[in-house]
């Protein structure tokens, strides 16, 4: 393995590398190895209003610089992010666990957003009328919020902290990222780059912690806005908590997401594509494909033969084994957990087709899990009704199309949802009648671009906000409308108590 020489986890406020001053800390844990790599710093809520005062006294100066400046900066950090794509990518592998390959895709990804956020200029643009009555004019401006905040999960250190962010600093707001206490190392690179490009200081800073700093940065009465991704559970505290004390909330949660595959579709096809997008990043996605949904026994037992052969060859291996398919998952915690999973749907019922539970790998001290692959899985298993974080996959075969689509409308989850077909028709009826936020037609993960919204539906997301695309400004900005008129000194206007109209 390589081996990386990390600097101490810091805190960065109002452009400055800060050590911290509360005894509170966590450690840090390579997946790949098991072993600690670092301790980091839990920040106090006297820390957190520090921050809060330094970002919007930087607020201030920002949102009144011209957005043409700001986006030159956007670019220069752009340019930063590409040129920093090995050095980053190592350091997700690191304290993360995905392979160097999988953590270059999300850059890429994350990437994408910037690329939004340069074109702020033109999303910035209000609308105007002139002479709407009474020589009147009416327009509109976007302004920013203030100083808000990201609360970012350990499974997209630089992706998701990307998508969250870049907007919101390009319409004119300072930034306060919480990153994941498990994958600091990603969130302080980010940092140098906004400094090297010329951020303000204050604009962008970053505090560890754990959730008592995320209750005290919810609840700050300074702090406008609040956008978070992570598990359903939390997602439904920190919507019900941060809308209580008046923030602007979007809070995405977890997601079981489908593959439908109808009689008529291309089997290698569906199989290559499911094998990617369930197991990749060791299934660590919340748009991870999670159930095989199979139409009609014939398709079930064709599609199935093939997955497995195919899934026997996956191999998990260290972040920096090329050779590898993916990764470690992000901790022995996580560990246990996905194999009660599977060990709770073995007790339900559920059969084996492929075992992954005891993986034969170099690193016996890392969290690694092999793919696992469950048949006979019905709609009441908890391993069915449940997001399970990690590489255990299940197969839910349905008679029709209409089956498949009752059972998914019903789950409490609707991130993300695909099918693969080669009938048009069928494709139309599934993307008009599926109740899901994010839909594939033979694309297995529905992820949008960076230039389109990103978000699912009912317990997959809470709050009205995206993460993805030109909503983030709308959620990062609030509306004036002003309406003007600017009188001629012969005007004899009297008085009128009606209520105005044009």
């Amino acid at each position: 393995m390589t081996t990386l020489k990390l600097d101490t986890v810091t805190h960065y406020i109002n452009g400055e590398k800060v050590k911290g001053n509360n005894d509170k800390y966590g450690f840090v844990y390579s997946p790949s190895t098991g072993k600690r790599i670092a301790a980091v710093p839990y920040a106090s809520s006297e820390e957190v209003d520090k921050t809060v005062q330094l970002a919007k006294n930087a607020a201030v100066k920002w949102a009144k610089t011209s957005v043409g400046k700001r986006v030159e900066i956007l670019f220069k950090f752009r340019q930063l992010l590409v040129e920093n794509t090995d050095e980053l990518a190592q350091l997700i592998g690191k304290e993360n666990g995905k392979t160097i390959s999988d953590a270059k895709g999300e850059i890429s990804r994350g990437i994408e957003s910037v690329d939004l956020a340069i074109g702020a200029p033109q999303i910035l643009k209000g609308e105007h009328s002139v002479n709407v009555g009474g020589d009147i004019n009416a327009y509109s401006m976007k302004q920013p919020l203030g100083v808000v905040t990201c609360i970012s999960p350990f499974n997209f250190p630089v992706m998701v902290p990307l998508a969250m962010s870049a907007m919101a600093v390009a319409v004119g707001n300072a930034m306060i990222l919480k990153p994941s206490e498990k994958v600091p190392y990603s969130a302080q690179l980010i940092s140098e780059l906004w400094e090297k490009a010329g951020l303000p200081a204050g604009v962008w800073n970053v505090l560890n912690g754990d959730k008592d700093t995320v209750n005290a940065i919810i609840t700050h009465s300074d702090i406008q806005a609040v956008s978070f991704v992570g598990s359903t559970k939390v997602a439904e505290i920190i919507y019900e908590v941060g809308t209580k004390h008046h923030k602007r909330v979007n809070a995405f949660g977890g997601g079981k997401n489908h593959l439908v595959i109808m009689p008529d579709a291309d089997i290698d096809k569906a199989v290559d594509s499911f094998l990617g997008s369930a197991y990749g990043s060791a299934s660590q996605r919340c748009m991870a494909v999670s159930v095989a949904m199979p139409v009609g026994q014939k398709t079930a037992d064709v599609f199935t033969a093939k997955l497995k052969e195919k899934v026997e060859n996956l191999r998990p291996g260290s972040y920096d084994d090329e050779s590898a398919d993916f990764g470690a998952v992000i901790s022995a915690e996580a560990k246990q957990s996905i194999l009660h999973s599977i060990d709770e749907a073995v007790r339900d019922g559920a059969n084996v087709v492929v075992d992954g539970r005891n993986p034969d790998v170099e690193f016996k001290e890392g969290f690694y899990l092999g793919a696992t692959l469950l048949d006979n899985v019905t709609p009441d298993m908890n391993v069915y009704k449940e997001e399970v974080f990690g590489p255990a996959r299940t197969i839910v075969s349905v008679d029709s199309i209409d089956e498949a689509i009752q059972l998914i409308n019903n789950h409490q989850y609707g991130n993300g949802v695909a099918i693969f077909t080669n009938s048009g028709r069928d494709a139309r009826k599934f993307t008009q009648e599926i109740e899901v936020g994010m839909v594939g037609v033979n694309v297995p993960i529905p992820i949008p671009v960076g230039y389109h919204n990103f978000g699912g539906w009912k317990g997959s997301r809470l709050g009205e906000g995206q993460m993805f695309g030109p909503d983030t400004a709308r959620f990062f900005t609030k509306t004036k409308t002003v309406s003007e008129r600017w009188f001629d000194q012969s005007s004899t206007d009297e008085i009128n108590f009606d209520f105005p109209s044009s």
